[in-house]
């Protein structure tokens, strides 16, 4: 029987105090410092004040308190409308995730019995990855016999190399596999 009642008012707290996402910042009845920093909705430092002064002004003027940082002692908060709050950190992210650059392994992929033309096309594409900052993974397609004829193909690699006008490194020596040979290289 005292089971049952010691459940339900864990249950009555947990409903009262709502747990905070992972990755949100906690707010309103969320926030358990007993002192905060309080910042007014335009940034203005509003000085140190107890949690139930600064809820009391935010609830006065409509909006929520939002802990902006939990690391600091008295922990910084701000009152704010949360949904707004919510709406520049997406808009935040977005941006920087937009300007973050992706450096990653771009591919370029000839065959033997390509014409020099084809070959000098493949060569710019390889040319503007390497301006770009990507590494390039050079695959040279071989067929039937021809994987067999390794110095030959090596001949062709570095004849294609050699077209490649922007200064690089070869990372990786040639891999010889199943569809043919492969090499990495990068902007020195």
């Amino acid at each position: 029987m005292a089971l049952g009642r010691l459940s339900f008012t864990i249950f009555a707290v947990s409903s009262i105090l709502p747990i905070p996402l992972t990755n949100q910042p906690k707010f309103n009845l969320q926030i358990t410092a007993p002192e905060l920093r309080v910042l007014d909705e335009a940034g203005e430092a509003l000085g140190v004040m107890s949690r139930e002064a600064a809820m009391r002004l935010a609830h006065e003027k409509g909006l929520d308190l939002i802990e902006i940082s939990s690391q600091v002692v008295p922990p910084v908060a701000k009152i704010m409308s949360f949904d707004k709050f919510r709406y520049q950190q997406d808009k935040k992210t977005k941006e920087q995730r937009a300007n973050r650059k992706e450096q990653g392994v771009k591919q370029v992929q000839i065959t033997a019995r390509s014409a020099k033309n084809d070959l000098g096309i493949r060569a710019k594409k390889a040319d503007e990855f390497l301006g770009e900052g990507h590494a390039v993974t050079i695959a040279m397609v071989l067929r039937g016999r021809e994987k067999y004829n390794k110095d030959w193909a090596r001949l062709k690699m570095e004849e294609f190399l050699k077209m490649i006008t922007v200064p690089f490194r070869q990372i990786s020596d040639m891999r010889w596999g199943g569809r043919g040979v492969a090499l990495q290289i990068i902007k020195k």
